[in-house]
């Protein structure tokens, strides 16, 4: 039997604390600076909905627009996130 005993802190969206991330989430993607991560939601700041990607290879998304100051996103309708763009 293989067990997996070591517990690691400080992994996934917390790693990314402070960073400007993209959500992918089951509706829709969101950038933002992630400034708070806990176990059923994240708060991301400057908050820009993405309608259009363009090439992944661009600097800058195609089609941004600004939602609001700060939103609150449930982590159970985040498919995938990362340090994008």
């Amino acid at each position: 039997m293989k067990r997996l005993v070591e517990e690691v802190s400080g992994e996934g969206l917390e790693s990314l604390l402070g960073q400007r991330v993209t959500l992918f989430c089951v509706n829709y993607f969101y950038t933002g600076k992630l400034i708070g991560v806990n176990q059923n939601d994240v708060l991301l700041e400057d908050v820009y909905i993405i309608y259009e990607t363009g090439a992944w290879t661009d600097e800058s998304w195609r089609d941004v627009q600004r939602v609001c100051d700060k939103l609150y996103i449930r982590v159970s309708a985040i498919e995938s996130y990362g340090v994008i763009k």
